[in-house]
């Protein structure tokens, strides 16, 4: 989905911070759990962070050096998942605001190699030597890709009360984009909504409640711990790549169930299927996409979207390690995104 002020990709890197972090005891690295639980800011405004007045890293923050090992040593890395999806051509994109589908082209070529000769080396070794090359151009909110905290503000600040006026110029943001982002190695919870309501996919605009999320969880034997990447299958992905019905007026959470995860439950990071993790057209008059808002504005919470669960669902694999790193964009919004889950040990 689209920032309303977002645009290019300039910022600061988070080497030093994330040196910082790792470094840390989880005491150092946590905040007290009253100050994750805090009720939602009321009047709506954009939520400080409880890691302090630079934190540009959110709900990432709780990752630590044991999180990380816990989650290592159970792996059974006889499977594999790939849940992300392929990049190309004609591919479903968010372009409803007219930014640019996916395009890949050719630099160079074997035989257009041969002709311009680029690097003066002459035919024969050109006819030897057959050289490739190619660009691409794409919207950062592509494929699966995960969002930053700068993509969705309130009032002209992004989390953890950055300006607008004064953090944003004209490459991009300066403070809160996708490269202060950490690799994540966190336990992943598959959430299967869609299997839990007997249906391939759910129906559009469908809302999901709370009590379905619950539904779901005890439907899986699974419970949800502080820290997880929750990841919410509404069977979308069973369209793709079709772009008629793949997007457009996507099923996602209400906000009590958004709440419930970020706060009750302390997600880390909460990701969906769909174009969005939340449904569309929005119920709400005075905010278009609420739960991009509140989940990425107001609590830190990173958003992945376009995310493939059909494997893991297929297998019910429910729990797994989840490992996934941003590309370093400075000052983006989001970033393309190869996530992969390793089951645990039995």
């Amino acid at each position: 989905m689209k920032a309303s002020f977002t645009k290019s990709a300039v910022g600061i890197s988070s080497l030093l911070f994330f040196s910082w972090l790792a470094g840390c005891t989880p005491a150092q690295a946590r905040p007290p759990a009253a100050a994750t639980t805090a009720a939602t800011p009321r009047p709506e405004s954009v939520g400080k962070s409880p890691w302090g007045p630079h934190d540009e890293m959110g709900a990432l923050n709780m990752m630590t050096p044991e999180s990380r090992t816990a989650v290592l040593a159970r792996l059974d890395v006889r499977k594999v998942y790939d849940l992300a999806t392929d990049y190309f051509q004609g591919m479903p994109s968010f372009d409803a605001f007219g930014d640019p589908h996916y395009q890949i082209w050719m630099t160079h070529t074997p035989r257009g190699t041969g002709v311009d000769d680029p690097a003066q080396v002459g035919h024969a070794h050109n006819d030897k030597v057959s050289y490739t090359g190619d660009a691409i151009s794409m919207y950062t909110h592509t494929g699966t890709h995960i969002d930053a905290l700068n993509h969705f503000g309130l009032d002209g600040e992004v989390y953890n009360g950055v300006k607008v006026d004064e953090h944003l110029g004209d490459h991009g943001w300066k403070r809160n984009g996708v490269d202060k982002m950490p690799p994540i190695i966190a336990r992943g919870v598959l959430v299967d909504v869609a299997a839990a309501k007997g249906v391939a996919v759910l129906p559009n605009s469908y809302a999901i409640t709370l009590a379905d999320l619950q539904a779901a969880l005890a439907r899986q034997a699974t419970t949800l711990q502080e820290g997880d990447v929750v990841l919410i299958r509404t069977g979308r992905m069973s369209l793709w790549p079709d772009r008629a019905r793949y997007g457009g007026n996507e099923p996602g959470l209400t906000f009590e169930a958004a709440r419930w995860l970020a706060e009750d439950k302390r997600a880390m990071v909460i990701g969906s299927d769909a174009f969005s993790p939340e449904p569309a057209p929005s119920p709400r008059k005075d905010n278009w996409l609420p739960i991009h808002t509140y989940l990425l504005a107001q609590r830190g919470v990173p958003i992945i979207e376009v995310i493939n669960l059909e494997e893991l669902a297929r297998d019910r694999t429910y729990e797994f390690a989840f490992i996934a790193a941003p590309l370093r964009l400075r000052g983006a919004s989001a970033s393309p995104f190869r996530p992969i889950a390793i089951p645990f040990r039995r």
